[in-house]
């Protein structure tokens, strides 16, 4: 096996031995990118000298710990190479969103993630491609280039995190995060063969990651398997008093309940539900065929699974484009070219004027080049929406459709411990082939939206493949249930061997 394609625990397990070194680590992953990145396009920025100082550091500690005979004892990603949505703030290094309007953004500080990250020894690597202000589900609205599905340089990765997930499908980095608002991760994850995670609501900080929608967005993994998305998990949840809607809950070890001893039936007594709104119209039959054949696997593991239904599945769709939307055009009304980003002067003649029609021109133009067309079609929904005389109609109405949302999810959960079904509904397009038609754009969230809209925690989990192309298994849990939701998907994931596939890059 190549450095690059290591996993987190297996590159842990031989930096402890002195086998490899972090610095021989991440140029085995910066020449893989260097070698395969002009195809896939993953990644906006590329921080070498940075990532290979990191590693010299690293090395330094693990050599301290060596000789402690303290291995066990060091960070948990010490001397692990990461890509990093750009989305999420870093401190020295551009962050864009993927917007020409935060093009020369160099934040001043760090995500709170970043900082758990740092704390925890991870590398950083570089910022991932992405749709714009995370709107979009193919990383096709990205303001600088669509990235490319490794698995078929034709088709998307997804989106919005599609240079996170392509990344690591390609084995540019051991791991990456990225942003899931409604469904940004985990989309992405079953287009491309890779774990992708959301957590609750609330369990991760988002303090320091730009926003789209507040009440939806929160920061996710996406690994080569399901051991490393909870290692990284365990990293970077947890209480911030910095964030307003951070919520202080005791995180759990979720490694060791993962890797404790495995029995013929690790599942057994485990309540699986199987929704059935999600098994209707719009399916690929290759990706239901795919899926079901993982719920048998879940039944042969010792699960007992059951139909449950999701009553108001088919509202997800536009309460949650009315929600985000509307959330969306009061935080991107920030982006007025004054405080920081892109800021576009009208001719000095303006000011001849006056000065505040000066200003308002400025504004105009600023946001007209440096919003996209994804952007400003939902500033406009978003703020009609909200407009006087369409609040209660619509913003108001979606708010009380994503409470029935809640509710059923609530109902399903007395019965039974997870729910299981399809991520996406189809597997990679290609691109361009939904650039021109919004609505078959956001059907392909179809399955991840309700999750996102009742604030509970989802994974994706390569379940096969149709086409040649991968096909996700989405498993849904209570809020702030990550555990047992972590322990159902390793349990399929040890039991096959999907998540082992490479594509042919």
């Amino acid at each position: 096996m190549k450095l690059y394609e290591l996993t987190i625990h297996q590159a842990r397990a031989l930096l402890a031995r002195g086998e490899i070194s972090a610095s021989e680590l991440t140029r085995a992953v910066l020449d893989r990118i260097n070698a395969v990145d002009a195809r896939v396009q993953a990644y906006l920025t590329l921080v070498a000298e940075r990532a290979l100082e990191q590693a010299h550091a690293a090395d330094a500690q693990w050599a301290e710990h060596r000789r402690a005979g303290k291995c066990g004892e060091t960070p948990p990603l010490l001397g692990i190479p990461m890509a990093i949505k750009d989305e999420i703030c870093t401190r020295g290094v551009r962050t864009t969103a993927g917007s020409k309007i935060l093009d020369n953004f160099v934040p001043p500080y760090d995500a709170t993630v970043m900082e758990k990250l740092y704390a925890a020894g991870g590398i950083l690597l570089g910022k991932t491609n992405q749709d714009e202000f995370a709107m979009g589900s193919s990383t096709e609205n990205s303001r600088y280039f669509a990235t490319h599905n490794p698995w078929d340089l034709e088709r998307v990765p997804g989106g919005s995190s599609g240079g996170s997930a392509a990344a690591v499908a390609a084995d540019e980095a051991l791991f990456a995060l990225g942003t899931d608002t409604g469904g940004s991760v985990r989309q992405p994850a079953a287009l491309t063969n890779t774990v992708g995670l959301r957590p609750t609501y609330g369990r991760v900080s988002r303090y320091g990651v730009i926003a789209f929608a507040s009440s939806l967005d929160q920061v996710g993994p996406i690994a080569k398997d399901v051991r490393d998305a909870a290692t990284i998990l365990g990293v970077i949840a947890g209480h911030d008093p910095r964030e307003a809607t951070s919520v202080n809950v005791p995180v759990e070890v979720h490694v060791e309940a993962l890797i404790k001893a495995q029995d013929l039936a690790p599942l057994h007594g485990v309540r699986v539900g199987v929704p059935r709104e999600y098994f209707g119209a719009g399916l690929q039959p290759g990706v239901a065929q795919a899926v079901r054949a993982a719920i048998r696997v879940l039944e042969a593991l010792g699960a007992a699974t059951q139909e449950v239904t999701l009553p108001h599945t088919d509202y997800s769709l536009p309460t949650y484009y009315l929600l985000a939307p509307a959330e969306a055009s009061a935080n991107l009304a920030r982006y007025d070219g004054v405080k920081y980003g892109l800021r576009l002067e009208e001719s000095n003649e303006m000011w001849e004027v006056t000065p505040a029609l000066a200003w308002g021109a400025s504004v105009r133009a600023t946001r007209g080049e440096g919003f996209g067309a994804e952007v400003k079609r939902r500033i406009m929904l978003g703020t009609y929406a909200l407009s006087a005389g369409y609040y209660d109609a619509y913003y108001l109405k979606a708010q009380q459709v994503r409470t029935l949302i809640k509710q059923d999810f609530d109902r399903a959960f007395e019965q039974v411990d997870v729910i299981v079904g399809p991520t996406s509904p189809i597997v990679a397009f290609k691109i361009g082939e939904r650039a021109d038609d919004p609505l078959q754009m956001y059907l392909a969230d179809v399955f991840t939206l309700g999750q996102a809209l009742a604030g509970i925690p989802a994974i994706s989990i390569p379940c096969g493949f149709d086409q040649g192309l991968p096909v996700g298994l989405q498993i849904a849990a209570r809020a702030f249930d990550e555990t047992r939701l972590l322990q159902v998907a390793y349990a399929y994931e040890q039991a096959t061997e999907w998540h082992t596939r490479k594509p042919g890059l």
